[in-house]
C-alpha cells in the first residue's frame, strides 16, 4: 500500500429525501502490486462483501458498463445532464454490469443490490477531473477508458493533492488544454516508462502502446502479446487475413522513424541474394582463460603483454570466473590495456574520489528540493521499482535487504548524476546487474557499468537511433546469409525482425541463463572477430530456428511465440560457434556487398587474408607460443583428409583481430 486516506466518502441519491445525499464513507487505497498498481476504495461498513469489489481489470476496452438497478426506488431524473457535474453532484445509485465481450474481473450481485467498492488498474486510467479550489471539501471523478466514469469521491478529511503525487510517480498526468480541472493520462511517455500491464488489453490497446513505446512491450513478456497484437495487424475479414507489406512497413515505420523496410527486391539486394557464401567452416571452442595464462601475459610491472593475443584467447574460451573482477576492467575499458599495476591503482584512487562527490550529490537532495524535481523523483521511483525486480532469483540479490540491492540502487542513482540527460531508463538495470555481481565493488562496478552504457548509450536515447540502426543492419546481414528465410519471414509480416527487439536492447540479458550472459559479454567485449557480433549472433540463432519455423509454416503469430520462448534455452557455446562461423563465412567471401563489409568493419584487403606466416598486419611476429595459437583456433579436416583452402582461410582469419 503507497497511499491510504480514509474519510473519502461517495454521495448518493438516495438519501430519505430527494434533496439529501447519503453520504457512503469509506477508505482509498493505491496498492503497488507485483504486475500493476491498483486504486481501490471501499466502504468502511464491516458487512460488506468484499467479494462484490469490482475490478476494472486489466482489459479496459469498457470492463465495466453503468446501468441502472430496476429495482431500486430511486432515478437518475430525466431533466439531471449527463456531465461530470452531474456525476460528482448527485451520484444516482447504480450496480455494475459486466458487458459481454468483456473479459474483465467486475462481478454484479445476484439479488441486484447495489455495490459501491471499486477497483481499477491505472492502465485503464484515462482521466482525472478536480473541483476547483475553494470549492468546498476536494473531490476527484475517475473516468477510465471508453468514457466508463466511477463515482465521485469527495475528500472531508484533507485534500486529494496527496493521492494526485503518489499517481503521478506511476501515470504521466497532463493538465486538459480544454478544462483546467481534467487531468489526462498521457498516453505517450518517455523511455523510461513502467513496463507494466501492458500484456492483458485489446489488441488495438497493446498495439498502440508497442507503437508508442516497443522498448516498454519488448522488455515485458512478449509471448502474451502474440494473441492480441495479431489482431491489430491482420484484417478481420476472411478474405483479406493478412495486410500487405508495405502497410506492416508503414506501421514500423512510424514506430522507429527511419527503419526501411524493403519490399520489393531492390537492385541491391538481388545482388545479395546470388551470392555463395559457400559451406560454414566447423568451429570449436577452447577452455577459458586461466589465471596462469593471464599471469603469463604480463610484465613485472603489471603490463600486458600481448593485447591482442589475449583477447583471441578470450573470444574462443571465456575467462575463469576469479579472473573476470580483474580483466572485465580491461574489456570494458576502465583499464587502459597498456597500463601498468601501479597507474591502474592511481586511476581507481582518482575515480573513487570522483564516484563519491557524484554520490553525495543525489544524496544531499533534501525532500523539499526533491519536490521541486520532477526528473530526480521519477529517476528515482523507476530505479526504486526495477532494482526491486531485477535478478532477485540470483543469491547476489536474492531476499529483503539484501546489500546488494542497496548498491544497485545506489549505483543507478549515481549515473543519473552521470549522465542527467539521460538519466535511468529501464533495462539499465538488466545491464549494471551481471557487472556488480562479477565486481562486488561499489566503484569499479560503476566505472564498468559507464564504460558499458557508452556503447549502449544510443539503445536507451529517445530517439531509439542505436536500434533503428542495428534492426536495418541486421537485416542485410540476414539476407545475404539466407534470402529465402528473409522471404519467408516477410510473407508472414515478420521481415521487419521485430522479436529481436530486446535482445540487441540489453545484449540479450534475458534470453541467457546468468552464468551464460557473463560468457557472452566477455567475448563480445573483445570485439572479435569483427565489429557488431552481436548481430552474427541474432543471426545464428535465427538459423538455428529457420527449419521448425518454415517446416512447421509458422505464422505472425506463431514466429512470434516461438523466439520469445526461446529464453533461457539457448545453448551460449553453440550459438558463439556458429556466430563466429558465419563471420568466417562471410570475411572469406570474395563478393561481399559494401554494405555488409562496412557493417562488420571488414576492409576489402581483409577480406582475402595476409598469407599465413604467424605474422600481423604490421609485419611483427605474434608472440604467442605455436601451440597456444594452435589451440586458439582447432584446424578442420576436410572430407578427403586435408585441409582444404578455403578452411586454411578460415583459420587465419579467425585469429585476425578486428
Amino acid at each position: 500500500v503507497v497511499y491510504e486516506q480514509e474519510g473519502v466518502f461517495i454521495h448518493s441519491s438516495c438519501g430519505k429525501n430527494d434533496d439529501q445525499d447519503s453520504l457512503i464513507a469509506g477508505i482509498l487505497r493505491v496498492i503497488e502490486k507485483e504486475n500493476e498498481v491498483v486504486v481501490d476504495w471501499r466502504p468502511l461498513d464491516e458487512t460488506l462483501d468484499t467479494s462484490n469489489i469490482l475490478c476494472a481489470g486489466k482489459d479496459s476496452s469498457s470492463v465495466v458498463e453503468w446501468t441502472q438497478t430496476p429495482k431500486e426506488k430511486c432515478s437518475r431524473g430525466a431533466d439531471r445532464p449527463s456531465s461530470y457535474e452531474a456525476e460528482w453532484d448527485m451520484v444516482t445509485t447504480v450496480s455494475f454490469k459486466k458487458k459481454p465481450h468483456s473479459n474483465g474481473d467486475a462481478t454484479t450481485h445476484a439479488n441486484g443490490e447495489s455495490k459501491w467498492s471499486f477497483l481499477f488498474s491505472l492502465t485503464d486510467l484515462k482521466s482525472i477531473k478536480q473541483n476547483k479550489e475553494g470549492m468546498g471539501w476536494s473531490y476527484l471523478v475517475f473516468c477510465l477508458k471508453d468514457d466508463v466514469k466511477l463515482p465521485a469521491l469527495h475528500f472531508h478529511h484533507g485534500d486529494s493533492k496527496p493521492l494526485i503525487k503518489c499517481l503521478e510517480k506511476h501515470v504521466a498526468l497532463n493538465e486538459s488544454p480544454h478544462d483546467e480541472r481534467v487531468l489526462l493520462v498521457k498516453t505517450q511517455k518517455s523511455l523510461s516508462q513502467s513496463f507494466e500491464n501492458l500484456f492483458d488489453e485489446p489488441s488495438y490497446g497493446l498495439l498502440q502502446k508497442w507503437k508508442k513505446d516497443p522498448y516498454i512491450v519488448t522488455m515485458g513478456k512478449f509471448s502474451k502479446v502474440t494473441n492480441y497484437i495479431v489482431g491489430s495487424l491482420r484484417s478481420s475479414d476472411p478474405s483479406n487475413q493478412r495486410r500487405p507489406p508495405s502497410e506492416m512497413a508503414d506501421f514500423l515505420n512510424d514506430t522507429i522513424p527511419g527503419l526501411k523496410i524493403n519490399q520489393q527486391e531492390e537492385p541491391g539486394f538481388e545482388v545479395i541474394t546470388r551470392i555463395d557464401l559457400g559451406k560454414q567452416p566447423e568451429v570449436s571452442r577452447r577452455e577459458p582463460v586461466s589465471a596462469e595464462e593471464w599471469a603469463k601475459n604480463m610484465d613485472s610491472e603489471g603490463r600486458i603483454l600481448d593485447v591482442d593475443y589475449i583477447k583471441r584467447l578470450i573470444f574462443k574460451g571465456g575467462l575463469c570466473h576469479t579472473l573476470r573482477k580483474e580483466a572485465w576492467k580491461f574489456l570494458l575499458g576502465y583499464f587502459p590495456w597498456n597500463s601498468s599495476k601501479e597507474e591502474r591503482a592511481n586511476l581507481q584512487k582518482r575515480k573513487t574520489d570522483e564516484y563519491f562527490r557524484m554520490k553525495l550529490q543525489w544524496k544531499s537532495v533534501s525532500e523539499e528540493q526533491e519536490k521541486r524535481n520532477s526528473r530526480l523523483r521519477d529517476y528515482r521511483s523507476l530505479i526504486e521499482k526495477d532494482v526491486n525486480r531485477t535478478d532477485r532469483t540470483n543469491k547476489f540479490y536474492e531476499g529483503e535487504d539484501n546489500p546488494g540491492l542497496i548498491l544497485l540502487h545506489d549505483i543507478l542513482m549515481t549515473y543519473c548524476m552521470y549522465d542527467f540527460d539521460l538519466g535511468y531508463v529501464q533495462g539499465m538495470s538488466d545491464l549494471l546487474s551481471p557487472v556488480l555481481y562479477v565486481m562486488e565493488n561499489e566503484v569499479d562496478a560503476f566505472w564498468c557499468f559507464v564504460s558499458y552504457m557508452d556503447q549502449m548509450h544510443q539503445n536507451f536515447e529517445e530517439q531509439m537511433q542505436g536500434m533503428k540502426t542495428q534492426l536495418i543492419q541486421l537485416s542485410h546481414l540476414l539476407r545475404l546469409l539466407d534470402s529465402g528465410f528473409c522471404s519467408y519471414l516477410e510473407s508472414q509480416d515478420s521481415g521487419y525482425l521485430y522479436f529481436c527487439f530486446r535482445w540487441l536492447l540489453i545484449r540479450f540479458k534475458r534470453e541467457f541463463s546468468f552464468q551464460d550472459i557473463l560468457r557472452l559479454w566477455e567475448v563480445m567485449w573483445t570485439e572479435l572477430p569483427c565489429q557488431n557480433f552481436h548481430l552474427l549472433l541474432c543471426c545464428a540463432i535465427l538459423e538455428s530456428e529457420k527449419q521448425q519455423i518454415m517446416d512447421k509454416h509458422y505464422g505472425f503469430n506463431e514466429i512470434l511465440k516461438h523466439i520469445n520462448e526461446l529464453s533461457m534455452k539457448i545453448d551460449v557455446e553453440y550459438i558463439l560457434c556458429k556466430a563466429e562461423a558465419i563471420s568466417m563465412q562471410m570475411m572469406n567471401c570474395k563478393e561481399l556487398p559494401q554494405t555488409v563489409s562496412e557493417i562488420l568493419g571488414i576492409e576489402s584487403s581483409s577480406v582475402t587474408p595476409d598469407s599465413d606466416t604467424g605474422e600481423d598486419e604490421s609485419g611483427a611476429e605474434l608472440s604467442c607460443p605455436t601451440s597456444l595459437y594452435q589451440s586458439i583456433s582447432t584446424p578442420v579436416i576436410a572430407a578427403n583428409g586435408t585441409r582444404d583452402g578455403a578452411q586454411q582461410m578460415a583459420e587465419t582469419q579467425s585469429l585476425t583481430p578486428a
